[in-house]
C-alpha cells in the first residue's frame, strides 16, 4: 500500500515547510515538493499539518493497584491513544515480589498479546532487588528493554530504599540502561498520612496535604546526587513542581545527564480540585499530587526552554464508580491515577501552541522527538524523515473537539477535561503506513501493534551522544 500526502505543512522538531510525503509500505520513502509518484491513495493535505505520531513514554495499562486494576487494557488504551494522535507508548512492567525480571516481562507481554493495536515498548519497574535480580538487569537489554524504574514512594508496596536505588544506578552505569525514578520521599509521606488518618481526615484533599512539594524536591535532588556518584544518567518521571524542577535545572547546568518529564494534567489542574464538593476530588487523586497555579506556569516555561524534555500522561485510569470510591472513607485507599492518553496532544496543542506558550516545532519535540531520542526509538519514530516509520498524523489546527466521557474512547467513566472545547485535533492518524483513524473514526485493523525492542543510547545533557 502506498500513500502520497500532498501540499501539507510538514513540522519536525527542527523545521517547518510545505511539501509532499510519500509512504510505501510501512516507511516514509520520499519527501519533496510537487511529487508526481503514483500511489494507491493521494491525500490533499492543504491546510493540514503533517507531524510525527505522538509518543507517550509513561502509561499504566492493565496495571494492578490498590486491590483493583487500571481500567484500560492494551486494546482499549491503544484505540483511545490513536484517536488522540499518539501512535507509540512505553508501558511500565511491574516486577512482583519474588519474581525474576524475565518473569515480569513475560507477564506484561501476555497482557499485550492479541490486543496491541499500536506500537509499544516496556520499562521495567524493579520492586524486589535480590542479588540474582541485580545480576539479571543487563540481560533484559537483549529483550529490548533499556529503561528501568524505581519508586521512591508507596512505602510498603512499591518503594525501594536508597541502597536499592544506588545499587541499580551502579549497575546501569555499566550496562547503559536508563533509570527512571518516581521521586517523592515515601517515608515522610507515610508519617504524614498516618497523622492525618489518626486525626480522622478522610477526604481526597488530604492526598495533596500529605504529599507536599518539598518531599518531591528532596527526593528528586537525592536521586540526582546518587546518580551522579554512580555515574549514571537519570530520568525523573511526572515532575510537578518548582522545588523538583530546580534540582533538575541545577544538575543540567553542571552538565549532568539529568532528564525529566511532566504530565498533561499538572498543567491544567491544582490541588484545589481535590477539594471539589462531595467525593468529586477523588477523580484528581494521582501521585505526585496536583500543585498550584504558580507551579503550572513554571512547568509551561520549563517545557518551552527544555528544562523539561517531554510531556507524557501517566495514563492510569480508574472508574469513579466502583474503583475510586474504594477510598470513600479513607483517602489513602483511593486508587492513584487518572485518564489522559487520548487527550494529551489536543490539550497541549490548544493551551500550548494556540495559547502562545509553545512553538509548533517545540510541540513536536516534546510530544514525539525527544521521547524517541531519550528512549532509543529515534529516528525510527518521532520524526518525519525518509526511512522513518510512517507514523504520521494529519493535524487540523482549526478543528474543534469537545472532550467528554460521553464521546472519548478510553474505558473509564469520567474525563478530567469534561466539556472543554479544544481547537486543533487529528484528522487522520497513520501507524506504519496504515490509516488507523480518519475523521475521528477508527478505520484500521485492531491487534496489529508491534513490540518495540529498543537499543541502548548514550545520553548527555543535550540528548543523544
Amino acid at each position: 500500500m502506498s500513500i502520497l500526502i500532498k501540499s501539507g505543512t510538514v513540522i519536525t522538531a527542527a523545521e517547518k515547510y510545505t511539501g509532499d510525503v510519500l509512504v510505501e509500505g510501512e516507511k516514509i520513502t520520499k519527501i519533496g515538493v510537487a511529487l508526481t509518484d503514483r500511489a494507491d491513495e493521494t491525500i490533499d493535505a492543504r491546510g493540514l499539518l503533517v507531524i510525527p505520531g505522538g509518543i507517550d513514554v509513561h502509561t499504566h495499562l492493565d496495571m494492578p493497584f490498590g486491590g483493583t486494576q487500571s481500567a484500560d487494557d492494551f486494546e482499549t488504551g491503544h484505540v483511545a491513544a490513536l484517536h488522540g494522535g499518539t501512535t507509540t507508548h512505553i508501558d511500565f512492567c511491574l516486577q512482583g515480589k519474588g519474581q525474576s525480571l524475565a518473569q515480569a516481562l513475560d507477564g506484561w507481554h501476555a497482557k499485550a498479546e492479541g490486543k496491541a493495536t499500536m506500537d509499544y515498548g516496556f520499562h521495567l519497574a524493579i520492586t524486589d532487588l535480590t542479588e540474582a535480580v541485580q545480576r539479571e538487569i543487563p540481560s533484559v537489554i537483549a529483550r529490548g528493554v533499556t529503561s528501568l524504574k524505581l519508586f521512591m514512594a508507596y512505602k510498603g508496596v512499591l518503594q525501594v530504599d536508597d541502597t536499592t536505588l544506588f545499587k541499580v544506578l551502579s549497575t546501569t552505569a555499566e550496562s547503559g540502561q536508563l533509570v527512571m525514578v518516581h521521586a517523592e520521599n515515601g517515608d515522610a509521606i507515610d508519617v504524614l498520612q498516618k497523622r492525618a488518618r489518626a486525626a480522622s481526615h478522610k477526604s481526597p484533599k488530604w492526598h495533596a496535604y500529605t504529599r507536599p512539594p518539598e518531599l518531591e524536591g528532596e527526593a528528586t535532588g537525592r536521586a540526582i546526587r546518587l546518580a551522579t556518584v554512580a555515574g549514571a544518567p537519570l530520568f525523573v518521571v511526572h515532575l510537578t513542581c518548582e522545588d523538583a524542577l530546580l534540582q533538575v535545572k541545577a544538575a543540567r547546568e553542571k552538565g549532568l545527564p539529568a532528564f525529566a518529564e511532566t504530565c498533561t494534567q499538572y498543567l491544567f489542574f491544582t490541588h484545589e480540585d481535590l477539594a471539589r464538593p462531595g467525593f468529586e476530588g477523588a477523580k484528581f487523586v494521582m501521585s505526585p499530587p496536583l500543585r498550584t497555579v504558580r507551579d503550572q506556569e513554571v512547568l509551561w516555561g520549563a517545557l518551552a526552554r527544555n528544562d523539561l524534555q517531554s510531556i507524557s500522561t501517566d495514563h492510569c485510569p480508574f472508574n469513579y464508580a466502583g474503583q475510586k470510591d474504594l477510598g470513600k472513607d479513607d483517602f489513602t485507599k483511593i486508587p492513584n491515577g487518572c485518564p489522559g492518553i487520548e487527550d494529551r496532544m489536543m490539550m497541549v496543542w490548544d493551551a500550548g501552541v494556540r495559547g502562545g506558550r509553545l512553538t509548533d516545532t517545540r510541540f513536536v519535540e516534546i510530544t514525539a522527538t525527544n521521547p524517541a531520542k531519550i528512549f532509543g526509538l529515534y529516528p525510527r519514530k518521532g520524526t518525519i524523515a525518509v526511512g522513518s516509520d510512517a507514523d504520521i498524523v494529519l493535524w487540523d489546527p482549526k478543528a474543534e473537539r469537545t472532550l467528554s466521557a460521553k464521546t472519548h474512547h478510553m474505558r473509564v467513566d469520567y474525563n478530567l477535561y469534561e466539556g472543554r472545547t479544544v481547537v486543533g485535533a487529528p484528522k487522520l492518524v497513520m501507524l506504519r503506513g496504515e490509516v488507523k483513524v480518519r475523521d475521528n473514526r477508527f478505520v484500521g485493523a485492531k491487534n496489529k501493534g508491534a513490540f518495540l525492542a529498543r537499543e541502548i543510547v548514550r545520553l548527555d545533557k543535550a540528548g543523544v551522544v
